[in-house]
């Protein structure tokens, strides 16, 4: 199963999962009367969205490379990504108005065995898709099936916060789940804005981490061919990025061994890499009695 197969995959796993948890929690909101619980399942119906986003998201992403696309269709997923951060700020800004609402007033809901049961059956839910999806982004180098996975994290978090409003309801604390609603909201708004600004970075083309700059400096360092490095730049490409950088080698070596480096050296940074979709090497002659600098 190839990169975005899997990531299909764990798309549809994440909308069937999702639409079924939206229905139960929505049902069972209402009967009892729980803001929290009603939260809960907008922010299910938001994962609907985002499942759907990201399936079409990968779809396009997958598309080889063509005439007016030389280097593919990889930003696709971050721009799919950028429009399902802007649906859940808009959608927690709503929960966290009704929310605000709910703690002025609380509602008094009414405690039924069913909410501890949509608690448990969601909690169970999430974490077999939290333990899929976090197992498929890292086997296949997948950002944003990662970041799905993290999302089913967080709704394990969430739903925890609602089983303890329902058990607080059984006292007659009634604020509590006001005050979990707002909670909810708070933090789709907040992972709303960290995918956004997460996309926003990638399709304004930011550089590779620091990590991953030192991956690609340390292999350098390693072939003693090369006297200095300079030039270094990183340019998002999909998922993954290119790099380009100037190296210095011994001046009397001939053209075919010198570029020979080069070779080698982009072909071992492809290997051991998997960040890097492409490295661009240009080669210039340089004077042996200079020490190598690397930076």
């Amino acid at each position: 199963m190839d990169r975005f197969k899997a990531a299909n995959k764990a798309s549809i796993l994440g909308m069937t999962g999702n639409i079924f948890l939206f229905i139960i929690k929505l049902i069972v909101g209402f009967i009892s009367r729980s803001q929290a619980m009603i939260a809960d399942a907008f922010n299910s119906a938001s994962d609907i969205l985002s499942s759907i986003m990201t399936y079409i998201g990968n779809r396009v992403a997958s598309k080889e490379a063509d005439e007016d696309h030389n280097l593919g269709h990889g930003k696709a997923e971050y721009i799919y990504s950028m429009l399902i951060s802007i649906t859940m700020m808009v959608l927690g800004i709503t929960i966290l108005i009704d929310s605000i609402k709910a703690i002025i007033n609380p509602n008094k809901f009414h405690f039924t065995i069913w909410l501890v049961i949509v608690c448990l059956v969601t909690i169970l839910v999430k974490l077999s898709l939290y333990l899929y999806t976090r197992t498929i982004g890292k086997k296949y180098n997948n950002l944003l099936v990662e970041a799905n996975s993290k999302d089913h994290r967080n709704d394990i978090l969430i739903t925890s916060c609602n089983l303890v409003a329902a058990i607080f309801s059984l006292f007659g604390i009634y604020l509590i789940d006001g005050i979990v609603g707002l909670g909810i909201s708070l933090w789709i708004i907040y992972t709303g804005f960290k995918i956004f600004k997460e996309s926003y970075d990638v399709l304004m083309d930011k550089s590779i981490s620091q990590e991953t700059k030192d991956k690609v400096l340390n292999i350098i360092d390693e072939h003693d061919e090369v006297l200095k490095i300079q030039h270094f730049n990183a340019t998002p490409v999909g998922y993954r990025y290119q790099v380009s950088f100037s190296i210095f080698v011994d001046g009397n070596l001939s053209t075919f061994d010198s570029h020979e480096i080069a070779n080698n050296l982009e072909k071992e940074i492809g290997m051991k890499v998997p960040e890097i979709y492409l490295t661009v090497i240009h080669v210039n002659p340089m004077k042996v009695d200079r020490k190598k600098d690397t930076k």
